[in-house]
């Protein structure tokens, strides 16, 4: 059973949230209520999801919603708030969802749901045989680990977060090393021939060449294979 972590300073001070929030009563997760403070990060701990209750104090729910996200927290946070309050909100709060405080249980039920599936499935990415975990830092193909550098995982990760999008080096250099490296293309370059390598002759054709583009991620066969004959077709000539 989900564990829901109700922060708010009016409820805190009464028997439940569910007496205030009926319709969270009538759903079945376990609910623990605290007040708007620092010991909140501590108890989310143990909790699947966070709901903020901005109802009487929207200000305060802001405040949390912050503390939240500065200190590197991933739970799930679910804003309730009047109908009035919709209009101050922003992507600044770094809100997962919101809900207002007239919506139907079944309502809370729905976002609750997809916000506890989208944070198990967060920070997986999986395709053509390439599993990536981003929070355990670790990367594998068919089963197998693979063993990267940093640059080389973040470089991995880059490109198949975005499959069968073609990006050239200087984008490359630009989001997987940063704005401030200041080496030349070719080091991109060097490290998908690392990264081609380490994937192993079965699978390194994930990594595609477009001629006088850049590079792409192609997990589906036919894509590959295309992908390969771009890369062949420079050869074939010199070899004529």
């Amino acid at each position: 059973m989900a564990q829901l972590l109700v922060v708010s300073n009016e409820l805190a001070a009464k028997p439940s949230a569910e007496q205030s929030l009926p319709a969270l009563g009538l759903l079945p997760y376990e609910i623990q209520t605290i007040g708007a403070d620092t010991l909140a990060l501590t108890e989310s701990a143990r909790a699947d999801l966070v709901v903020l209750d901005g109802r009487a104090d929207l200000a305060s729910a802001r405040m949390m919603a912050r503390l939240f996200v500065s200190s590197g927290s991933t739970i799930p946070l679910l804003l309730v708030l009047s109908e009035s309050g919709l209009a101050t909100i922003s992507p600044e709060w770094g809100l997962s969802d919101i809900v207002v405080e007239t919506a139907t249980p079944a309502e809370f039920d729905a976002r609750i749901k997809l916000l506890l599936a989208d944070a198990e499935s967060d920070g997986l990415i999986s395709a053509g045989g390439v599993v990536i975990d981003d929070q355990a830092y670790t990367a594998s193909i068919d089963g197998e680990p693979l063993d990267l550098t940093y640059t080389e995982f973040e470089l991995l990760k880059y490109l198949a977060q975005h499959p069968g999008r073609v990006f050239s080096r200087e984008h490359l250099l630009t989001d997987v090393w940063g704005y401030d490296y200041y080496g030349g293309t070719r080091t991109v370059d060097v490290h998908i021939r690392r990264l081609r390598a380490k994937l192993g002759p079965e699978h390194e054709a994930l990594i595609g060449t477009v001629r006088n583009v850049g590079y792409r991620f192609s997990p589906e066969p036919a894509k590959r294979a295309g992908r390969e004959s771009d890369d062949e077709q420079p050869r074939r000539k010199n070899a004529r």
